[in-house]
């Protein structure tokens, strides 16, 4: 447990301070819809979908947000934006689902770990926020890692969007 708790700890403190400026960049973005005619598309693949449902159903819902479907490509609009969580910057359903997005002229945020030296998601979203969790934390005795905490680290970028969010509309208003 000590290992896991110190490993997220770290994961998280690298994500406030490597990420912050992207932070901001994707809060700004998202703030377009909020603030203007269009909505927030929410997208989450495999088990990030959690973060989705607590952006629409938590304590801290994201205002004017709505679940994407992939295939309601007549609902998006120009005044649309979207954030969407993967677990990695090359997971083809996420970049089929920008490149889809791009071409209604809805602008993403994407959150994931980036692959180095691959193209994908920190290439082509409007604004990239990288998870930093590339593998799992935790050693075991027999040489293999587990403990990749996903949707905490995915759950921590979306809290740092939506208080830096809630930010701006207040400023705003």
């Amino acid at each position: 447990m000590k290992i896991l708790t110190t490993q997220t700890i770290g994961l998280l403190q690298k994500i406030a301070a490597d990420e912050e400026l992207a932070l901001e960049d994707g809060a700004r973005l998202l703030a377009q819809a909020a603030i203007g005619d269009g909505c927030i598309w929410l997208y989450g693949i495999g088990e990030l979908d959690a973060v989705v449902t607590a952006a629409l159903l938590g304590p801290d819902p994201l205002p004017k947000a709505k679940r994407l479907e992939p295939t309601a490509t007549d609902d998006w609009q120009e005044t649309d934006r979207a954030l969407l969580f993967a677990r990695f910057s090359n997971d083809p359903e996420a970049i089929r689902l920008v490149e889809q997005l791009q071409k209604h002229g809805v602008d993403a945020v994407a959150v994931a770990a980036l692959v180095k030296d691959e193209p994908g998601l920190a290439d082509m979203a409007a604004v990239f926020i990288d998870s930093k969790l590339s593998r799992p934390l935790v050693p075991t005795e027999d040489g293999r890692r587990i403990g990749m905490p996903t949707i905490i680290t995915a759950s921590f970028v979306y809290y740092g969007l939506r208080v830096l969010l809630d930010e701006i509309l207040a400023e705003y208003e």
